[in-house]
């Protein structure tokens, strides 16, 4: 179990030497105490952000500490890094400077590894957009397909339903494409109407929209992606 370490936001002093205010504190029974206080005062901070260089100092260091902030938006605490031996920080730099070339290497596999499947993945949504709304043009299920299937962004094309290519998840990522797109629903939300209010106003003129698209498209005849009226 790793020790914690809290940043403050507030303008917190130590309930044993009243020094302060503390950047860095330790709540012992709910009581604040600066790092000295706590036996920490000899650690030195490590940002978040290098994974290799982290995960060596932690290996290295016979005592570290988590630090933590909370995000009150998201109503819970975030690591921010880590506070380690400064000698154990100084062993683990010099380790990753050794294999600097080799890691940015694997770094470049990795990367080209990942930007391959990417591409598989996006022309496998593209394909299942196009089978279940063949009318669809196929420029735009594309675009429908990339930004649903953005790595790291959260959408649709990336929870478990997606990467199976679910028909519910990819059917919902249609519909909200052709709802931003094809409809005045962003300045709806922009005027201040309600998400729900917008979507239930919408629903009528969404669904005509994809409703046509099931349809197989009619041989010489384009199609479109608005409806008239």
């Amino acid at each position: 179990m790793s020790l914690v370490v809290f940043e403050s936001q507030k303008h917190i002093h130590c309930a044993e030497c009243r020094r302060g205010p503390l950047r860095h504190l330790v709540r012992e029974a709910g009581v604040p105490r600066c790092l000295d206080c706590a036996d920490l005062g000899h650690l030195v901070y490590l940002p978040r952000g290098n994974a290799a260089l982290t995960r060596r100092a932690r290996e290295a260091s016979s005592l570290s500490a988590v630090v933590v902030r909370l995000n009150k938006r998201r109503h819970r605490y975030e690591r921010l890094g880590l506070l380690v031996e400064e000698a154990a920080l100084a062993r683990a730099e010099r380790a990753c400077l050794a294999d600097a070339e080799a890691r940015a290497r694997r770094r470049e596999r990795d990367r080209l590894r990942r930007a391959a499947e990417d591409t598989r993945f996006t022309a496998a949504f593209t394909a299942e957009i196009l089978r279940l709304f063949p009318g669809c043009p196929a420029d735009r299920a594309r675009a429908i397909a990339a930004h649903a299937s953005l790595r790291g962004s959260g959408r649709v094309g990336r929870t478990a339903a997606g990467r199976a290519l679910d028909e519910q998840a990819v059917s919902v990522a249609v519909r909200a494409a052709v709802r931003h797109t094809d409809t005045e629903y962003d300045a709806l939300l922009m005027a201040g109407v309600p998400r729900f209010t917008a979507r239930a106003r919408l629903a009528p003129r969404i669904d005509a929209i994809l409703d046509g698209w099931r349809a197989q498209p009619q041989a010489g005849r384009p199609t479109g992606c608005r409806t008239a009226g």
